[in-house]
């Protein structure tokens, strides 16, 4: 082994590695990722820090078969093997966690010794030590740095103000100007562009501490973030229905942001296009017609390795499983059919990975974005606002809370801090019975709370629900449970 990184090529190489039983350790990268790129470097140390591991790379978009055996579908992922066994997994840039892990799975850097306790909360070798403090100093990604404390400090206070007040049009998004990182950056830039002003950016990716200080700065939990004369315009959306309505031009204008010549407001000369996509991209008119037809051919449309039946890689099974969990119905290409299109559409959309997800002919992004906004809530809201799926009513979404534990206890309170005595009995009796059961605190959520009443007919809670249908309220439960009949009642 010798302390070297090896690069996978086949999963008959990394079988043939992982049956010898030795402790083996995998970074799954891909070209495109900045924090892979980061993390490698800690990687290449940590393998010179502990010679007798396995340090393999597997290029997960390149590797398939390799990325789907252990359900890679976000990049930087680590895998960590011993005996042949997964035995751990990290997913994400943290050079502590990866240090940590390492030592663990690893052993001792040198024989006879214990790995060294160092800074950080790292069990590591010496040289990993210098890397992790450069990569936790210039990408603020030490554990400190990701646990902004509620309120700011006055020195993060002032860094806002004037990262806000650098330009008159301030943009933080995800990536910059010319490489957006997603697609709701991607599309106010484009809008920018369209309005011809100038505007400066910052990439909220390069610095945690700014990115979560930001929300709260702004008490605006998303972004991309929009600022005109140090005042906050909004988000994507909010930029969009100003655009579309031709306030956007009314806001720049009643502030004194001065329109400049198209070719100084646009990056690199380009022209912009339809959905944010360069009309002059070099592309033959037939292929760029084709492209244009294939990402418009269905609402929600998936650019992918493989078919929904079959994916070829974690990132797009991935995207795959979310559009299922999602309910929504879509059309999808496999790229590993077309080199002229797989090659094209990385032009065509300025997006050089795979997945690709468009609705409406907007491009949204790869795997990790589409995780990212299913996990907020931002990528139902998108298919709520562009008509893809129907928003869901307070009928729908009592049901589905009434049905989600065969046991549903709708009460004042949580279970270990009742707010009605009630509430507190028909919970004792419950846990006195054995009872198993999951709750719905009506306090937190008003709709829920006066839409169950009609729902049910009835009027006060608590109210308890098995298998779907009401059981009754505290005087129903206190009888069943005096009769003996209440874990009978609710095992049927």
């Amino acid at each position: 082994m010798g302390g070297s990184v090896k690069d996978v090529k086949s999963k008959a190489e990394l079988d043939n590695i992982t049956k010898s039983g030795e402790a083996v350790i995998i970074h799954f990268w891909a070209t495109w990722c900045d924090a892979s790129k980061q993390m490698d470097q800690v990687f290449s140390h940590l393998s010179t820090d502990f010679p007798k591991t396995h340090f393999l790379r597997v290029e997960a978009e390149e590797q398939p078969e390799i990325s789907e055996a252990f359900s890679v579908s976000s990049v930087p992922y680590f895998v960590f093997l011993k005996d042949g066994k997964t035995v751990d997994t990290l997913e994400g840039a943290d050079p502590s966690s990866l240090a940590n892990k390492v030592a663990k799975v690893a052993g001792s850097a040198n024989p006879g010794e214990p790995a060294a306790p160092a800074s950080l909360g790292m069990a590591a070798g010496p040289t990993v030590l210098e890397t992790v403090k450069e990569f936790t100093k210039e990408n603020g990604s030490s554990q400190q740095a990701n646990q902004v404390q509620p309120g700011l400090s006055d020195a993060l206070k002032n860094q806002l103000q004037q990262l806000i007040g650098s330009h008159p049009v301030m943009l933080f998004m995800k990536g910059n100007a010319e490489a957006p990182k997603c697609g709701f950056s991607r599309k106010v830039v484009d809008i920018l562009k369209g309005e011809n002003v100038k505007f400066g950016t910052f990439d909220i990716l390069s610095d945690i501490e700014v990115r979560e200080g930001l929300k709260l700065f702004s008490n605006w939990p998303t972004f991309p973030q929009l600022y005109c004369k140090g005042e906050l315009l909004g988000g994507c959306d909010i930029v969009i229905a100003l655009h579309e309505s031709g306030e956007l031009k009314e806001v720049f204008r009643d502030h004194g942001i001065d329109t400049i010549g198209s070719n100084e407001a646009k990056v690199s000369g380009s022209e912009n296009g339809k959905g944010g996509i360069a009309q002059s991209t070099g592309l033959s008119m037939t292929l760029t017609s084709r492209l244009e037809s294939l990402v418009n051919s269905s609402p929600v449309m998936l650019f992918m390795k493989g078919k929904p039946t079959e994916p070829k890689c974690g990132f797009s099974g991935k995207v795959v499983e979310i559009l299922r969990e999602e309910k929504v119905k879509f059309e999808t290409f496999d790229i590993l059919t077309d080199e002229e299109v797989r090659q094209g559409l990385k032009v065509y959309s300025n997006w050089s990975s795979y997945p690709q997800l468009y609705i409406k002919g907007e491009l949204i992004g790869g795997s990790d974005i589409v995780l990212e906004m299913q996990k907020s809530g931002e990528l139902k809201k998108v298919l709520i606002e562009k008509g893809i799926v129907q928003k869901e009513t307070i009928e729908d979404r009592i049901k589905s809370l009434i049905t989600s534990s065969p046991v549903m206890l709708f009460m004042k309170g949580t279970p270990d801090a009742p707010r009605c005595g009630f509430s507190s009995k028909v919970v004792n009796a419950l846990k006195e019975e054995g009872v198993s059961f999951e709750s719905f605190d009506i306090l937190s959520d008003e709709e829920v709370r006066q839409g169950l009443k009609v729902f049910s007919n009835w009027p006060t809670f608590p109210q308890l629900y098995y298998k779907g249908e009401l059981i009754g309220g505290c005087d129903i439960i206190m009888e069943l449970r005096d009769n003996g009949e209440l874990k009978s009642t609710l095992s049927e």
